[in-house]
């Protein structure tokens, strides 16, 4: 019988083979990121602190349908073809389709309905808040196009494909640079549509995306085929996706509500400071595909195993990987805290936003390292199955922010008290989650 290097290979050089992977796709988001940002700080202030009041929101889908929803549609599809039951596993890639479609249009109605509320909510006003709708409202309608094409490179994920989801992801980075970037400046003869027009780069990115990975399951080019006709939608196979998912589904939940809950109390100072602080948060975001892509590295090397029995070595994996995470970026913060400009000044060059900006970057800088160990941590909690014990981490990193929060308001009329909040709460996170890691029977 062939060994199978996921249970007997080194450690660390097959979870590095694992990840490089999906890092290096992954970042391919960053640079997304990086490029949107660019553009918007060219169309002034004012759009930038409209993004500071989208982005929580606007990194929501991708989140669940891909982060937490996505690891219970590829565990329930790597289940069935582990147990050689082929027809299952298509079968639960239609149900897979199915939530990504209903949870797509689901998110998109709420957003765009709600979304002026929440912006108000969160202190966005005048033209801030008029310039947050414009955007989110052509940006929430691409919402199901995101939650399509993950729920479908979820799906080609479970049948051991590393290399087509990398691919999609690229292709549709690269539509979104070049179609946001033209529509948004008005490159050459398109028009110059502002934030709305980058907000189309999103759809035109994963609509193509979600097309070409529609055309390739239903056609059967991979290891599966995507059931148009002769399936019944039955509530096991969902169930089976859900109870993986859906508990994942509540950790990005109350990661965003933390970040709302930020913004808001930020959003309580002037424009330029929100818009700094936008600057730094967008980095906070684009260091997460580093740990994701290391955490879901780890995620079958936990889960097999656990399934062999192997309860040490899957600690181990976990461990390693937290550490990889943990080191990879606290290099990157700590040289954004020293050195702020590198990455604010990409953005702007107001005075007044580039130091509010590089306020924030010194204070949590230090502590993204930990940040990423700990959420590294929690993908390799999926794999086990006892993925609560992270997800009451993030409880506990929420209700300090809101409670620290309500307390500064009463005590201090200066911004970086709030800073040093997001960083300790970054700390408190990565504890608890480790002890979460630690004390949780995984046998």
């Amino acid at each position: 019988m062939t060994s199978n290097p996921l249970l007997t290979g080194p450690i660390l050089p097959t979870l590095l083979r694992l990840a490089l992977p999906n890092v290096l796709a992954l970042m391919m988001g960053v640079l997304v990121s990086i490029a949107e940002t660019v553009y918007i700080g060219r169309l002034g202030v004012v759009p930038l602190a409209a993004m500071a009041l989208v982005l929580p929101f606007g990194m929501l889908p991708q989140m669940l349908s891909s982060g937490a929803m996505g690891g219970g549609v590829s565990s329930a599809v790597a289940r069935a073809l582990g147990a050689q039951d082929l027809g299952r596993a298509q079968a639960l890639a239609l149900h897979a389709l199915a939530i990504g479609g209903v949870a797509g249009l689901g998110h998109a109605a709420i957003m765009i309905g709600l979304g002026p509320w929440f912006f108000r909510l969160l202190g966005g006003s005048g033209d801030v808040l008029a310039a947050a709708i414009a955007f989110s409202t052509v940006l929430f309608c691409g919402t199901p196009f995101i939650w399509l094409m993950n729920a479908m490179l979820s799906v080609v994920r479970g049948t051991g494909n590393m290399k087509l989801p990398s691919r999609i992801i690229l292709g549709a980075s690269v539509l979104q640079i070049a179609v946001g970037g033209s529509l948004g400046l008005g490159l050459g003869p398109l028009p110059r549509w502002g934030l709305p027009g980058v907000a189309l780069g999103t759809i035109v990115g994963y609509g193509c995306g979600a097309l070409f990975l529609f055309v390739y399951l239903t056609r059967g080019a991979g290891r599966l085929r995507l059931p148009l006709r002769g399936v019944r939608l039955r509530w096991p196979l969902f169930a089976d996706i859900l109870k993986v998912g859906a508990v994942s589904c509540l950790s990005p939940l109350q990661s965003v509500v933390t970040m709302m809950v930020i913004t808001s109390l930020i959003a309580r100072f002037d424009t330029q400071t929100l818009a700094g602080y936008g600057i730094g948060q967008r980095l906070e975001f684009l260091l997460i595909p580093v740990a994701f892509g290391i955490g879901v590295a780890a995620v079958p090397m936990v889960g097999m195993a656990i399934g062999a029995g192997e309860v040490a070595r899957a600690r181990r994996v976990a461990w390693t990987a937290g550490a990889v995470s943990g080191v990879n970026l606290l290099l990157i913060g700590s040289v954004i805290a020293l050195y702020p400009g590198l990455w604010a000044n990409l953005f702007s060059d107001d005075p007044q936003v580039l130091a509010a900006a590089g306020d924030y970057l010194r204070w949590a800088g230090p502590a993204f390292g930990l940040f990423g160990a700990a959420y590294t941590l929690y993908f390799a909690s999926q794999g086990s199955g006892r993925v609560i014990g992270p997800v009451l981490a993030a409880t506990g990193r929420l209700v300090l922010v809101v409670v620290a929060g309500q307390w500064l308001l009463g005590i201090t009329t200066q911004v970086w008290p709030y800073f040093a909040l997001v960083s300790g709460a970054m700390v408190v996170y990565a504890i608890l989650c480790a002890l979460a890691v630690k004390l949780t029977r995984w046998d």
